[in-house]
């Protein structure tokens, strides 16, 4: 990028208003469900730079930040849905990394009716608040924030840096999914110039696996089975296996990615098998035209070209079968367009 040139020329014009509009108010920035790195890397560079601004910022999440993340939030306050259910004070609501208004919880949706603004980048986000700052062909939100951080001159701390350099780093799949382009190795330098250290990001997200998780992993493993003739290759976690591998649902994080790196296999899928008796599905592609987000929304769930994911509370029956199904009918769909 010239000196002279924008990173998100729109957007920034816009978060410009949002920044002049916050002014004298309590803030909450709301990421999702099962928060990930992109998710906690978004709220706390977010929360820390309109702290900068004056501003009382607090950061709320249905489910608490993952051990693997826990670096890049100290020092901030992150609350949880029942901390500011039963908190009436006034609070501007953010969200962050959410593909819709509900990613948060419903019950997060209710307590936030009437967000000021989201900033996201999933292809599926059709604009749930009053300022949409949303970009579907950005890696990641935290790639967002930091040209928006960088358009208008904000300061960055070392901390809030490092929280955006984890996010770009976690969505692109350490600077290798399709969706990384130069402007991420723009950014991301410029975050390392400002204190981001991606030795520490990297031992913290990829060096500190549990025991469990090597089991988690082994029993997904065990379990994948190839369809398609081969291009999908889908993988199932049953009812308890996290009581049998002492892990929890934050340990499945990447699990869909071995099942996606098989040679020959185009889409990768992890199932995962409640107890209350739902479905949670994770799509993952190899390029973008296979548009497993078209997939997801058959089961009212969505996400990217080449990263979706699903969450089925009724009609659960026969699902990996009709999830196959499914697949099947896009991948003629696509193959029928390759061949024109």
């Amino acid at each position: 990028m010239s000196a002279v040139e924008k990173f998100y020329p729109t957007l920034s014009a816009q978060f410009g208003g949002l920044l002049d509009s916050l002014a004298g108010r309590k803030v909450a920035v709301v990421g999702h469900a099962r928060p990930d790195g992109d998710c906690i890397g978004s709220q706390v560079a977010l929360a820390r730079v309109l702290a900068t601004r004056g501003l009382d910022v607090v950061c709320v999440n249905l489910d608490p930040v993952p051990r693997r993340l826990q670096f890049l939030t100290r020092g901030m306050t992150f609350l949880r849905t029942d901390d500011v259910m039963q908190n009436t004070e006034d609070r501007a609501a953010i969200f962050v990394d959410c593909a819709d208004h509900a990613r948060g919880g419903e019950r997060l949706k209710a307590r936030y009716p009437a967000p000021v603004a989201m900033v996201d980048h999933h292809l599926s986000n059709g604009g749930f608040a009053a300022v949409n700052l949303a970009d579907n062909l950005s890696a990641a939100t935290c790639e967002i924030l930091a040209g928006m951080f960088f358009d208008h001159g904000l300061t960055v701390d070392a901390q809030c840096a490092q929280a955006l350099f984890t996010g770009i780093l976690t969505d692109t799949g350490q600077f290798r999914f399709q969706s990384t382009s130069r402007r991420c190795f723009v950014l991301a330098g410029e975050l390392v110039a400002r204190g981001a250290n991606p030795a520490e990001a990297g031992f913290e997200l990829y060096e500190r696996e549990t025991e469990g998780k090597l089991k988690l992993l082994q029993q997904f493993l065990a379990s994948l089975r190839l369809e398609c003739g081969g291009r999908v290759c889908l993988g199932t976690l049953p009812v308890g296996i996290f009581e049998t591998t002492g892990t929890t649902a934050e340990d499945t994080e990447g699990l869909v990615d071995y099942a996606r790196s098989i040679e020959g296999v185009e889409i990768g899928a992890l199932i995962e098998l409640r107890p209350d008796g739902t479905v949670k599905a994770s799509l993952r592609a190899k390029e973008p035209g296979l548009r497993v987000d078209l997939v997801a929304a058959e089961f009212n769930g969505g996400g990217h070209a080449c990263a979706a994911g699903l969450n089925l509370k009724t009609g659960t029956e026969n699902f990996a079968e009709r999830l196959v199904a499914s697949l099947a009918r896009r991948l003629a769909v696509v193959d029928a367009a390759r061949k024109k």
